[in-house]
């Protein structure tokens, strides 16, 4: 086998050298494995498609035979009902006498007839084509009254007997099949008993199975199906002349009767074709497996569809996986022998010359390994340099970070400590003048209102000595009312003689919000302090109000004023640091009051205009 393989090698290309003559072998192997490839994934796919097809067929045929007769068991079931009314003598003596009381009451049984079948309705029609009683009659929808002489199943029956007509109801806009039978007399013709039949529950039971079917009549018209909106279409086109009648007789109302988004694609005989279908919802085409069966006792012709990509597919696979089964072990096998003949051509052939070039080899290698390891070492290192220099480098951001956010909680501090100790100076200021006059009981009531603010005080630079240790102060069921009453209490001697400007609806004490009491107390005084100031100008027209609504999952503290609004400039930059437009103020209230909101995982709006302003807190609900 060796000697055959180089001999065959050499005889093709006998002036190449030996490697070069087997990297044409393996080119040629490889050619003739993927012509093998590919040969054997068409030829299988081919045999897959058949197969899936046919089982598709199979099943197809089957799945048409049962809705055929499930259809048919339910035409037969209606179709005695006429035959056997006809024949009962109250009906007829009813027609016959003409009386109203007679007709109301032959309405009932026909009620109870209709409810106990299941047909859509049931009515009689007397013989000038006027319906004289229906099953419907309670309904506004009722037959009774109505003029059906232009109707087919009325001439039909008063012509040959009896007669199957499927329309469109005139009254009741629904489709259905009207079998009528005719009522005769001594007299000769009395009326016309007529079941109407609808299909809702077949169609129901079709959808259910999810492929889609329906049922043309002799003219290719879609009578009954899965799809709703297939009603009335038709298969092919209708000549003008003919579609004109149809649309004359109402038979199916105002219905377009437009083909069917069908188009065929090969014809497989005995009522089978390929179809591909543009389907309700879908921006392109599938191909459907359409199996014809028609109806019994009808002339209805039954189309069931079946989609071929999921099945066809999966069969084509199959066929293409064994396939590749069987061929990939054979041409790896055959490589593998093919290597190893190879290998042996050329250990043979390389023998020799590898022992001469042995040293030389593991001399350049050597040299080699020294020039990578010097190569190495020197990465290393410059490595260790960058490792350094990046390390020196986060230390001075963290360092620089660590000094920007010490420097605003400074101003804070110094912003907001302002405020509680200003309402000491005021208290104090007040219990000197109240223990002037002798009133010591008010001048015990601000001395302890002072104590209570130096604790405030407390509890705000405590507060801030755990933001600095811990970055945020931990959230806990908060009483909003009681957040609003201290931010009030803080701001009372401030704004004193002004606090009559605010309209304060406080909420339940049971609304509680997650967050600490000092901060949100501190975003309060913030908006409200913002408030008084804006509408100070408008003196007794000036108006501050504060509302709090709730849902499921959020608090919504809303602060409003009549003021000036706050200017377009200022507006865009509002939650920037130390953006303002107070003289003296330092621009930081707004910016630390919706840091704290954030903290606690809400938000803060606003909106203003020449009209005022709005704040708006949204906290979560605790």
């Amino acid at each position: 086998m060796h000697k055959s393989v180089m001999s065959f090698s050499q005889k093709l290309w006998p002036s190449l050298p030996l490697p070069h003559r087997i990297r044409r072998m393996w080119w040629a192997y490889a050619v003739l494995a993927l012509v093998a490839v590919v040969a054997s994934l068409w030829v299988s796919g081919e045999i897959g498609r058949h197969r899936a097809e046919a089982a598709l067929e199979e099943q197809a045929r089957m799945d048409a035979r049962l809705n055929a007769a499930l259809l048919r068991t339910v035409l037969e079931k209606y179709r005695a009902l006429p035959f056997v009314l006809s024949q009962d003598t109250a009906i007829a003596a009813a027609l016959a006498g003409s009386d109203a009381g007679t007709f109301e009451r032959l309405s009932q049984k026909l009620e109870m007839l209709a409810a106990g079948t299941k047909a859509a309705v049931i009515y009689v029609i007397d013989n000038d084509g006027m319906a004289v009683s229906a099953s419907n009659w309670r309904e506004p929808t009722s037959f009774v009254g109505n003029d059906y002489r232009f109707r087919e199943y009325f001439q039909g029956a008063v012509e040959r007997g009896q007669a199957e007509h499927f329309a469109l109801g005139t009254v009741s806009k629904k489709p259905g099949l009207y079998i009528s039978q005719r009522i005769s007399g001594s007299n000769g013709l009395l009326g016309v008993v007529v079941v109407k039949v609808e299909f809702d529950d077949v169609e129901a039971d079709w959808n259910a199975s999810g492929t889609p079917s329906y049922v043309v009549d002799e003219r290719g018209i879609v009578l009954i199906t899965s799809l709703p909106s297939w009603r009335f279409m038709t298969i092919g086109r209708i000549a003008e002349d003919r579609l004109t009648a149809i649309r004359e007789s109402l038979q199916f109302g105002a219905a377009p009767l437009q083909p069917l988004p069908l188009d065929p694609i090969r014809n497989l005989g005995d009522s089978l074709d390929v179809v591909e279908i543009v389907m309700p919802g879908d921006a392109g085409k599938t191909r459907f497996l359409d199996v014809g069966m028609p109806v019994p006792a009808t002339g209805w012709q039954l189309q069931h569809l079946v989609a071929l990509g999921p099945s066809v597919d999966a069969g084509i696979r199959e066929a293409r996986m064994l396939a590749l089964l069987i061929l990939l072990p054979l041409l790896a096998g055959t490589a593998l022998l093919l290597r190893r003949r190879h290998a042996i051509t050329l250990r043979i052939s390389r023998e020799q010359q590898a022992r001469e070039e042995l040293e030389r080899r593991v001399s350049e290698r050597t040299l080699d390994l020294s020039q990578a390891r010097d190569r190495l070492q020197a990465e290393i290192i410059g490595h260790k340099s960058t490792e350094q220099k990046l390390q020196a480098v986060q230390q001075d951001l963290v360092q620089a970070n660590r000094l920007a956010i010490l420097g605003q909680v400074a101003a804070g501090v110094a912003h907001e400590i302002n405020q509680p100790v200003a309402t000491i100076r005021a208290y104090a200021d007040n219990a000197r003048t109240f223990l002037d006059r002798g009133q010591t009981t008010p001048a015990g009531e601000n001395l302890e209102s002072i104590a209570a603010l130096t604790e405030r005080i407390g509890s705000i630079t405590e507060e801030l000595k755990t933001f600095a240790r811990k970055g945020r102060g931990s959230a806990e069921p908060t009483g909003l009312k009681d957040v609003i009453e201290g931010a009030v209490m803080l701001l009372r001697s401030r704004f004193a003689g002004r606090m009559d400007l605010l309209d304060i609806d406080l909420p339940s004490p049971d609304l509680q919000v997650m967050g600490n009491r000092i901060r949100l107390e501190q975003v309060l005084i913030n908006l409200l302090q913002n408030a008084l100031e804006a509408v100070a100008p408008k003196a007794g027209e000036g108006r501050v109000e504060v509302r709090t609504s709730a849902d499921a999952g959020m608090v919504t503290v809303t602060v409003a004023d009549n003021g000036p609004g706050i200017p377009p400039d200022i507006r865009k930059g509002l939650f920037t640091p130390f953006n303002t437009s107070k003289e003296s103020g330092l621009g930081l209230g707004l910016v630390i009051s919706k840091d704290i909101v954030g903290d606690y995982g809400g938000r803060m709006e606003v909106a203003s205009n020449g009209g005022g302003t709005q704040f708006i807190v949204h906290l979560r609900k605790a």
